[in-house]
């Protein structure tokens, strides 16, 4: 069903910046009726490879049976309660013993939200609080990154370098919130950078960054391990290395937002295992539960923790909660979501599955709108450029990436466009039969797009 009204469904809801409005109004949403493994069918019985995971996050596809049964279980004993005024539950106890077991070292502590936005925005707020307790009232901003993702509260709105998410909202909210540069090497580096030097480049920004503004004013940086509102970018080589002695040096927090790329996504549990990163505080969600359930943690270390509890000394109760946060419904599936993980072994799943993947994706930058693609694990972004040569982009007015999504979902892959960048983050359990049918659909996307495109390169034969 392709419904005309814009009313048909909550159009807020359903469309985002990488939708095509005009279309919307013209032929209606899609409306997803029903899923099994990593497929989902339309109302009109159309069949698509999910290329996305929904919002990055059904990692165990759209049939899991054993987490709506633990769902439904807990339903029947303790459908609700909070973790207020001394009160909590096992499922909330057990998982964040589980999850502090399995976080970076350090990480001892959690604190439950409903979603990724929520995480982050809690780590703000834990952040300017633990600055105050420790007598530090001035050092308070905060340093997001170009492209950078970290949800939609005020906030995380205001900390994610996302244009269009500032414009007309009045953000971000005060000067406490600084932006560095989008470090996409293939975008953003000089004629004959190496990847190391561009690194390089990216940490002499911050460094100078927090000479202007005086590392005594200056509180945490907050970065995903590949940059997924972005583009799904990976880090160039040495990012991460330089980045840490720099905040090390300035007794900056590091604020890992793993909303995305947490629990197996890179091909470690964390995509912090995957580039060394040490995080004071690390933000999780999304596939924590697989999707079943809206639930996210933010960890935190010995440090933080003990800094709120002094603050709760002196203010008579630390004064932060949400009503859902650690919903028993939705930590019993987080239980289950780690358990299925386990047993199935699902990292060596995604390394074993990965290599097709990526070279895949990488042997299509032989086609003429691909200018790079690049990932890790099993989140991957492919570049979509007018010029092979120059890395020329297509004007804004092209819509290229609206061009090549649109026309994937014809021939039944669901992708991402952000800007001219495809995402791709697969459900992990997809397997290397499904790796080649979706690269096989994603190449009749982009001979489609082309043909309605066009490109300064010649077209160039399949291999």
């Amino acid at each position: 069903m392709r419904p005309n009204s814009l009313h048909a469904v909550d159009i807020a809801h359903h469309v985002h910046q990488q939708t095509d409005l005009n279309d919307v109004a013209a032929n209606g949403p899609v409306i997803l009726s029903r899923g099994e493994g990593v497929h989902v069918w339309d109302t009109e019985g159309k069949e698509y490879i999910e290329a996305m995971a929904g919002l990055w996050c059904a990692s165990l596809g759209f049939s899991e049976k054993r987490l709506a049964e633990a769902a439904y279980k807990q339903l029947l004993t303790l459908p609700y309660y909070h973790t207020f005024f001394g009160k909590g539950h096992e499922p909330s106890a057990r998982l964040a013993e589980k999850l502090t077991a399995l976080a970076p070292e350090g990480l001892n502590h959690v604190l439950f939200q409903c979603s990724g936005s929520e995480a982050n925005d809690a780590a703000i707020k834990m952040i300017w609080y633990t600055n105050n307790v420790l007598g530090r009232p001035n050092k308070k901003k905060l340093i997001g990154r170009i492209r950078g993702y970290h949800g939609n509260t005020v906030a995380a709105a205001s900390l994610s370098g996302q244009p269009h998410m500032h414009a007309d909202f009045d953000l971000p909210l005060t000067d406490r919130f600084l932006h560095i540069s989008n470090p996409n090497y293939y975008r953003f580096s000089n004629p004959g950078e190496t990847e190391e030097a561009f690194s390089a480049r990216m940490a002499a920004e911050l460094e100078a960054l927090i000479e202007r503004e005086g590392g005594e004013t200056i509180a945490a940086f907050f970065a995903e391990p590949v940059q997924g509102g972005g583009g799904a970018i990976t880090p160039p080589r040495g990012y991460f290395d330089l980045i840490q002695p720099i905040l090390k040096k300035h007794d900056i927090l590091f604020v890992a937002d793993e909303v995305i790329c947490g629990f197996g996504r890179t091909g470690n549990m964390w995509g912090c295992d995957t580039y060394g990163i040490r995080p004071d505080i690390l933000t999780c969600a999304k596939q924590l539960t697989a999707a079943y359930q809206p639930l996210s943690a933010t960890l935190i270390s010995d440090r933080i923790h003990d800094a709120l509890m002094e603050g709760s000394k002196r203010n008579g109760s630390f004064g932060h909660g949400f009503t859902y946060g650690a919903h028993p419904v939705a930590c019993v599936v987080a239980l289950e979501t780690l358990a299925i993980y386990e047993e199935r072994d699902m990292v060596n799943h995604v390394r074993s599955v990965s290599p097709a993947f990526l070279e895949g994706l990488d042997a299509l930058e032989r086609h003429p709108l691909v200018g790079d693609a690049r990932g890790v694990g099993l989140i991957a972004g492919v570049e979509i450029v007018a010029d092979k040569a120059t890395r020329e982009p297509f004007a804004p007015s092209r819509k290229a990436g609206l061009s090549v999504q649109k026309h994937c979902e014809a021939n039944g892959l669901i992708v991402r466009a952000i800007g001219d960048r495809i995402a791709f983050t697969p459900p992990l359990v997809i397997t290397r039969d499904e790796v080649a049918e979706l690269l096989a659909r994603f190449r009749k996307g982009l001979d489609s797009a082309l043909a309605e495109l066009g490109a300064a390169a010649p077209q160039v034969a399949a291999a």
